[in-house]
């Protein structure tokens, strides 16, 4: 019998792949790092190609050292860095140009027309989201007008576009199936999420050909199976969902008012908002949490766009650290980052500010500030931002959550997770299975094949690894908090 689940997880900067056995416990992983291409200001490109090299060399890798066929492995599921955008030829399969990565702001402009033209309201009324370059929308449109001969070959029904999940999805079962599900499609501009279809008017809006899009179905759904020459059989593809809805669901927040934060390239704070798709006063995004059997769960997000890539940076681009495990100890050297704030709005800034024209800046410099300060201040960021998406939504109405699930790379660092409940003042709980991205997607492709039989299995699932509970003082938190607000003031035109 099958007994394993494998999770393709394609992150931003990374791709891993994870086997789990049939309680949803990690067994082994291979990761691999992949290149960023930053061929302009506030453009970010990634190798389709690579992409799907890497994750195909990774998921054998995996299966020889654990000495695994493909049937003992009951299903794949895929999570993937949501927006992404691919254009390429079904007949050949290849990219016609560089993927355009979320973080990319190179139609800020065309945003910025189609805001003036009046259009924004009718577009989030149907998509929950904002006319903002972080969406699939603009890209796609771009890569059709400047890749050579695209749009007349998209009209021609040539092409196909896909985030990275179809992406990986095509390829993995060679070019039969072109799907993704309702959350990636949620993450589109194209796709209405009351009526669970891709629009007409908005692919009439952008210019997209509906012929390029892929087809539309629940999280946990037949995706179709690998083809047999590539692991060595064929395995049903059975769960898809994007990074962070698959993380919603790793940590198993199934019920309405349940709140994770996810701590990877960016950082991005979920609600579940139950069967209401609530509409944000506060600039929030309405999104697709999952979609199971049918039904949608909906859910508010607040999206950062640099969390984990600040310190990145600071590792790769100052070289103040040469691996991020130094960030903990180096915080735990001062008492305080003295009044030093980085403000990592290297690509604009996401929720609730959403100005991608705002830059990254290091403020409160003074003689005596070192390396110490800058890293904290980098750490320090990625709280900072968190709160900002908590105000937001307690302002659309939510509760002061009594604990925030939080999960990915960076919240091993017991400081900056022990920072993260001091400036929120709220209980900060991290599961055993930090990995939650993977491990949504394993528990939807379980789902799917009958391995798990209920939601409710899948939250005894879960359990705490560590609280971490507010200590620092109410005005210490509070003056932090302002002097924060200020530094994010001095780089953005807009407001919150």
């Amino acid at each position: 019998m099958s007994q394993y689940l494998l999770a393709i997880d394609q992150g931003t900067t990374s791709t891993r792949v994870i086997l789990f056995d049939q309680q949803a416990t990690p067994l082994a992983q291979t990761q691999k790092e992949f290149r960023q291409f930053y061929p302009d200001d506030g453009w970010v490109e990634h190798d389709a190609t690579e992409i799907w090299q890497d994750t195909l060399a990774l998921t054998r890798q995996l299966m020889a050292q654990q000495n695994v066929s493909a049937a003992d492995i009951a299903a794949i599921g895929i999570t993937n860095q949501r927006e992404t955008t691919v254009l390429w030829d079904r007949k050949t399969g290849k990219p016609l140009a560089p993927a355009i990565v979320w973080q990319d702001r190179r139609t800020a402009d065309t945003c910025a027309k189609l805001k003036s033209e009046g259009h924004e309201a009718n577009v989030s009324s149907k998509t929950g989201l904002l006319l903002d370059p972080y969406f699939s929308a603009t890209k796609l449109a771009w890569l059709l007008d400047n890749t050579a001969d695209a749009r007349a070959r998209a009209e021609k029904g040539e092409l196909a576009f896909g985030t990275i999940d179809s992406w990986l999805l095509w390829n993995l079962t060679d070019g039969v199936v072109h799907a993704t599900d309702a959350t990636n499609a949620s993450r589109t501009l194209l796709f209405n999420i009351h009526t669970q279809q891709w629009d007409e008017e908005l692919l009439a809006l952008f210019q997209i050909p509906a012929s390029l899009l892929p087809d539309v179905r629940d999280s946990a759904a037949d995706f179709g199976r690998t083809d047999a020459a590539l692991l060595g059989g064929e395995i049903q593809v059975a769960g898809i969902a994007g990074d962070q809805q698959a993380a919603l669901v790793g940590q198993a927040c199934f019920s309405p008012g349940m709140v994770k934060s996810t701590y990877g390239t960016g950082c991005f704070m979920v609600l579940n908002t139950g069967d209401q798709a609530v509409e944000s006063k506060n600039r929030l995004l309405t999104t697709v949490g999952y979609r199971l059997n049918g039904k949608t769960t909906y859910a508010l997000e607040g999206s950062i766009f640099v969390a984990g890539a600040a310190i990145q940076w600071l590792r790769d681009g100052l070289r103040l650290i040469s691996d991020a495990s130094e960030t903990e100890a180096l915080a735990r050297s001062i008492s305080s980052a003295r009044g030093v704030y980085l403000v990592p709005a290297f690509t604009g800034m996401g929720a609730p500010w959403w100005d991608p024209h705002a830059r990254g800046a290091l403020l409160g410099l003074t003689r005596d500030t070192g390396i110490a300060e800058v890293v904290t201040a980098g750490l320090e960021s990625v709280c900072y931002q968190t709160l900002d998406l908590l105000e937001a939504m307690m302002a659309d109405g939510a509760a002061k959550p009594t604990a925030l699930r939080v999960d990915g790379g960076m919240v091993v660092n017991n400081w900056l997770t022990q920072a993260l409940a001091d400036t929120l003042g709220v209980t900060v709980d991290r599961p055993e299975v930090t990995e939650t991205t993977a491990l949504g997607a394993a528990y939807l492709a379980g789902l799917q094949v009958g391995m798990f039989t209920s939601l409710d299995e899948i939250s005894s699932h879960w359990q705490c690894d560590r609280h971490f509970r507010p200590v620092l003082d109410e005005p210490t938190r509070q003056a932090r908090y302002a002097g924060w607000r200020k530094a994010v003031a001095r780089v953005c035109a807009g407001d919150a």
